[in-house]
């Protein structure tokens, strides 16, 4: 028993946390750097107009409905390419990144049409305040046609983190990042010349950082040790791996969808309740997104870990890198809602808000520091344990149950029916992540994820 207890041990294991510790660190500050933006724009935006910083916040609800696609998409591909990876399977890596490329190829041109024909419909979705939609709408037909070139950029980011590229993808959105929040600044505010242009500004901001983030990475895949798409994979069946990858995939686009068009609506709930609520809202996703940098690092650091460990067929390994990570999650939730309390007063000094407004974020900051520790708990291990070995069913059925079962209607009675306040609307929406943290690890201890996905 006491041997069994090393075993499972976190801090005994040095080796085990410097390995965790190399892939994780790059993939959270990549997280910290695209959060970044958000944070700028709603910073520059707020400090210009606090209704353009409403409106951008709800637009780019948009691409995170986007997003809900790309990320299965490039998940499913990064489930697969960890395992095969582990295997010292380089070619089957490849074809992979060709179908992960054709899928969000589809998916991206999709939303880009929309944004650029109907971006009025799109933000009448999210509030029914008439200068939001202007604003919101302004943003959309520009920042469009960024959304193709994230879809392609996100395939190759992919592919470099499984294939022990990390640092340099890390680098790429990061650079990127900065190059998005100096434009921010330039073409919002009118600085060295430029003229004023703000939401317009952030949205051509936006568009010019996802082309340099699109031409970096290409370059990087013809570098010696990189993989990139070839023409054949892009158009081939590939038959079986196909297979496999839809397996994996289907699971993860109902979980994702399910997540995000529910995050969605809570934000179109807000939206709903009035400029004062839609601004404090928007000012706490952005710091929440901010401080889930950490725990989504640590969900993908644990995606490759235990995947690698999985797919190279060695299954107690990997089990037992599941089970000490299990034990970190809630040392990152803790610590995460701590940190929430404390940038509770921070942020109240620096964003422009409201009378009424900062009352609302200052309320809804106590809510998400409680929410903060089943967010983490969940996304470390439904995310990076249970997708490592293929198990991604879990997480549309504990969504399915517990958002759309529970969080969702009671904040849509609150909102529309029952006219309750804000803050407890607000508390309606963070039910589901500390709700089904039992539930989480009832199922972690069936160990269903440990599972080799090879052929």
């Amino acid at each position: 028993m006491i041997a069994k207890r090393k075993e499972y041990s976190i801090l005994g294991d040095k080796e085990f946390l410097i390995k965790l510790t190399k892939i994780t660190l790059p993939i959270a500050f990549q997280y910290l750097m695209l959060a970044s933006v958000a944070a700028s724009d709603a910073i520059m935006l707020g400090n210009v107009e606090q209704n353009a910083m409403s409106a951008v916040s709800l637009a780019s609800q948009i691409q995170f409905v986007q997003n809900m696609f790309i990320s299965s998409i490039a998940t499913a591909g990064s489930i697969l390419g960890a395992q095969y990876w582990g295997k010292k399977d380089k070619r089957t890596v490849g074809r992979i990144f060709g179908l992960i490329l054709r899928f969000n190829i589809i998916i991206s041109v999709i939303f880009f049409i929309g944004c650029i024909i109907f971006p009025e419909k799109l933000m009448i979705v999210f509030t029914d305040e008439t200068s939001l939609i202007s604003f919101g709408a302004e943003y959309l037909r520009i920042a469009g046609w960024s959304y193709i070139l994230t879809g392609i950029s996100q395939c190759y980011l992919t592919i470099m983190k499984v294939s022990d590229h990390v640092p340099q993808t890390a680098f790429i959105s990061s650079s990127a990042a900065v190059v998005n929040t100096a434009l921010n600044a330039a073409f919002i505010y009118g600085l060295f010349g430029l003229p004023a242009m703000g939401v317009k500004g952030a949205a051509i901001a936006t568009l010019i950082a996802r082309i340099y983030e699109l031409v970096i990475c290409v370059i990087f895949s013809f570098k010696a040790g990189y993989i990139r798409p070839g023409i054949s994979d892009f158009f081939a069946k590939m038959g079986y791996l196909t297979k496999d990858f839809v397996k994996c995939m289907w699971p993860l686009l109902g979980a994702y969808l399910f997540w995000g068009i529910g995050f969605t609506s809570y934000t179109a709930f807000m939206g709903h309740m009035g400029e004062a609520a839609a601004a404090a809202n928007s000012v706490t996703a952005v710091i929440r997104d901010l401080v889930c940098c950490v725990c989504d690092g640590l969900a993908g650091g644990t995606g490759i870990v235990v995947g690698n460990a999985l797919g190279a067929g060695q299954l107690e390994q990997g089990k037992i890198a599941g089970v000490k990570i299990a034990k970190l999650a809630f040392i990152v939730g803790f610590v995460s809602a701590i940190l929430m309390f404390i940038l509770t007063p921070v942020m109240s000094g620096i964003v422009k808000l409201d009378e009424q407004a900062l009352v609302y974020f200052k309320q809804m900051m106590l809510v998400m520091s409680v929410y903060m520790i089943g967010r983490c708990v969940n996304t470390i291990i439904i995310n990076g344990v249970f997708s490592a070995g293929g198990d991604t069913l879990f997480d549309m059925y504990s969504l399915a149950i517990c958002m759309w079962g529970v969080a969702i209607p009671l904040a849509f009675v609150g909102t529309f029916l029952l006219n309750w306040p804000v803050f407890v609307v607000y508390a309606c929406t963070c039910l589901d992540e500390v709700g089904k943290i039992p539930w989480v690890m009832y199922h972690f201890k069936k160990y269903k994820w440990v599972k080799d996905l090879t052929r």
